[in-house]
């Protein structure tokens, strides 16, 4: 026992209070009158009578007040142990990783006969909980007693294609263990691989009263070769012209030659040796590929077997199309403006778009919705048609890209843009006689891959009235240099400079090529995902714009690997996203048609290295307030206070007092 508050103890010198004003009572007898008190003689009275003390239960009771009062304020305690504490029973939780890395051999089957051994042995007052960890933590049953629902849970566990994080285990265990209010014993069977630690190790940290029993069941070392990755086009003009790169890469592994193959719709395309070293990384060039039109289903395969063989392939969706075409508008004295945007898509390699060049005056029976987008640059004159046309296609949803020089300069409104011609800009004869490029808009996707326009010299530009237009970037001087509008549902990008090499050095400039590259990406709607995406990444089902407007919403129909639909009525009209939960190839199917979309597990979890021993133990001793741990410790002791006690004790004491006062008190007994 001890006391939380010692000081206070001093209170009870109080006691002696009550005591002393019960022995103030002095002892009072009535004057009897004598005509004359000489016949007396003076002498000290004594009665032992009257130094007695009166009302012994008021006087009591008054020192209990002050007394209790006292102790209160120290606030004792005593020293009980959680388990104490607690109702005397435990929660024993089950956790078995069932992440991408558990295919390892019969890694899963081991890990689920060890868990259902823990559960046999359960107390008949304890409770158990089976917890699963993949990509995500996933509680298949609740804290319950009766051992077939939690042996039938184990039962159901299936390997997963997710990646496990110690991190997301350890906050569930938190959250389980702050609800359970009693100690917590934590079985976990796992690989325990060193990749799926958290990045900060207070992500580790277990709830109160937990204590952590891990449970490896991987062999020490573990020669391990995969497929990290596979950069493949995800649209392709001509099939012989495409390029897929693969990099194979070794893990805990010595010196060795791998076959790789390269597959599509289930028929090897080519195959190749690959060579590594110790640990080592290659990569791995296929060029070429028999492919119809449409979606096809690519793999890259390697052989030789491993550790773990879920790894060895690597999946990859592409699809062959026709050319998207690019409607070229440009005056026949701008040759040069076409031959450097032609080039430029053709360095990124991007093959997949054709441009049509055509002259303004050629432009009378043109349909612009016939084209994925169209360029004017910088016309002198438009058919008053054609400008019609232009409209209604970037009303109804289509891109515009337009460039300005001497032509638009000249006009009173730049065409379809609509916007005010104020001036050409020049460069100074003063200075450094050229105008750079200020406050890039890097997150928009015509910039965000050009850095930033860096070192780029302009001559001349066009100003116009900035209006309602979204710049994108400014010239040092002031000048918009790219602008964005949205009319209706379609966009017009506006460059107040040319692609001619004359009023800039743009063409010439490294930022050139990806800047036409990602533009013409943009303004054809293309898609610029990769051909593959990773287990428990999301899917874009609908954009932003689109999951806003509901009366709008059409439904989404959406395959899994299994052939299953992953989406319910409900979710396929009004879902923004869908979670990609195993590798395989997923079908989605739009109102603009068929989609398929490769998934595959993340390769960190190809990384079969061991946990340190050291990190494991550091990750058992993450409890705030641990139970017994599993070295056998004894119990940390935790203060209890009884002030409340104390407190409700006093209150009844001295409604006591006050009683006894008022009955003692309120009149004085004849012959006291």
């Amino acid at each position: 026992m001890g006391f939380l508050a010692p000081w206070f103890l001093a209170g009870l010198a109080a006691v002696s209070l009550p005591l002393w004003l019960h022995l103030l009572k002095q002892h009072r007898s009535d004057p009897i009158k004598f005509s004359s008190l000489k016949l007396f003689e003076r002498r000290p009275q004594s009665s032992v009578k009257h130094r007695r003390l009166k009302y012994l239960m008021l006087l009591a009771l008054r020192l209990a007040v002050l007394a209790l009062l006292a102790l209160a304020f120290a606030n004792p305690f005593i020293r009980r142990s959680p388990t104490a504490i607690a109702s005397g029973t435990k929660l024993v939780i089950v956790a078995v990783d069932r992440s991408f890395s558990m295919r390892s051999g019969d890694a899963l089957e081991r890990a689920k006969a060890g868990a259902r051994g823990i559960i046999n042995g359960l107390g008949a007052s304890d409770k158990g909980q089976v917890v699963a960890l993949s990509g995500r933590t996933e509680l298949l049953t609740q804290a319950i007693r009766e051992k077939p629902e939690l042996l039938g849970a184990i039962a159901s566990m299936e390997a997963g294609d997710g990646r496990g994080s110690l991190g997301e285990l350890s906050r569930t265990l938190r959250s389980l263990a702050e609800a359970a209010k009693q100690p917590v014993e934590v079985h976990f069977f796992s690989d325990l691989q060193k990749s799926s630690l958290p990045p900060g190790f207070n992500d580790l940290k277990l709830g109160p009263m937990t204590n952590l029993v891990t449970h490896e069941i991987a062999p020490s070392k573990r020669e391990n070769w995969a497929v990290e990755s596979v950069q493949a086009p995800r649209t392709m003009g001509d099939p012989k012209a495409t390029k897929i790169l693969a990099t194979i890469t070794g893990y805990d592994t010595a010196s060795a030659k791998k076959p790789v193959s390269l597959w599509l719709n289930g028929r090897q395309q080519a195959a190749k040796l690959a060579t590594l070293g110790p640990n080592g990384r290659v990569n791995v060039e296929f060029l070429g590929l028999e492919a119809p039109y449409g979606w096809s289903r690519g793999e890259v395969r390697i052989e030789g077997g491993d550790a773990l063989a879920a790894d060895d392939v690597y999946r990859f969706a592409i699809e062959r199309a026709d050319s998207r075409r690019i409607l070229f508008v440009r005056e026949a004295r701008q040759a040069r403006s076409g031959f450097y945007f032609k080039s430029a898509l053709g360095a990124a390699g991007n093959a997949n778009f054709a441009v049509d060049e055509v002259t303004p005056d050629q432009t009378g029976g043109i349909d612009p919705s016939k084209f994925a987008f169209v360029v004017l640059n910088d016309p002198a004159f438009l058919p008053e048609s054609f400008v019609d046309a232009l409209k209604r296609r970037v009303t109804a949803g289509g891109r515009l890209l337009i460039t300005a020089g001497p032509g638009i300069a000249g006009q009173e409104r730049v065409p379809v843009l609509e916007a005010k011609v104020e001036q050409s800009k020049y460069a100074s004869r003063s200075g450094e006689r050229f105008l750079t490029v200020i406050k890039p808009d890097a997150t928009h996707p015509a910039i965000a891959k050009a850095d930033r326009l860096e070192g780029v010299k302009f001559y001349q530009a066009v100003r116009i009235e900035a209006g309602n237009l979204r710049m994108l970037a400014r010239l040092n001087e002031g000048t918009p240099l790219l602008a964005e509008r949205t009319m209706g549902e379609g966009r017009v990008l506006f460059f107040s400079s040319t692609f001619d090499n004359i009023a800039n050095d743009f063409p010439l400039n490294p930022s050139f090529v990806p800047f036409v590259e990602q533009t013409a990406l943009y303004l054809s709607n293309a898609d610029e995902r990769p051909s593959s995406a990773m287990v428990d990444s999301f899917l874009e089902l609908r954009t932003p714009g689109e999951a806003a407007k509901a009366s709008r919403q059409v439904s989404i129909e959406v395959l899994d690997p299994a052939g299953k639909r992953a989406l319910t009525l409900e979710e396929s009209v009004k879902a923004p996203t869908l979670t990609l939960s195993s590798e395989g190839f997923w079908e989605v199917g739009r109102q603009s048609g068929r989609e398929l979309v490769a998934v595959n597990a993340d390769r960190r979890e190809s990384d079969l290295s061991l946990l340190p021993k050291e990190t494991v133990e550091i990750w058992k001793k993450m409890g705030t307030e641990t139970a017994a741990q599993s070295s056998g410790g004894p119990e940390e002791q935790k203060p209890w206070s009884f002030w409340w006690w104390l407190a409700l004790l006093l209150l009844i004491v001295t409604v006591a007092e006050s009683l006894f006062a008022h009955q003692y008190l309120k009149t004085e007994r004849p012959g006291a």
